[in-house]
């Protein structure tokens, strides 16, 4: 990967992340649209956070209604990675922000 995959790629999983944890009972084609992602990405996306033991992934099936859903979990681990994903990305955005501040100042 080079820097800017992986930054890319941490970026999609702590989207990812970020959206389970806001509504864990969503549909895969629900939190792809909402994403932006194609149903393959997340669903990519997914596999890799759960192969890594960030979340977990249960299966419910209503009795009364036949209707069977997944849940999304996320693990400690993974609410630990979203946190430092988080707060890297905040770095960088602060970053970014003192850049273009410099360059604004320097062109005045």
């Amino acid at each position: 990967f080079s820097k800017f995959e992986y930054m890319k790629n941490n970026q999609d999983y702590l989207n990812v992340l970020r959206k389970i944890q806001k509504k864990p009972k969503s549909s895969q084609r629900e939190m792809a649209k909402s994403l932006g992602f194609s149903l393959g990405k997340l669903n990519y996306c997914i596999k890799a956070l759960q192969e890594k033991g960030l979340v977990k992934i249960q299966n419910f099936q209503n009795q009364a209604n036949k209707i069977s859903y997944i849940q999304y979990i996320l693990t400690p681990k993974g609410i630990s990675l979203r946190t430092t994903l988080t707060i890297n990305f905040m770095k960088r955005k602060m970053g970014e922000y003192d850049e273009l501040k410099k360059e604004i100042e320097k062109g005045k």
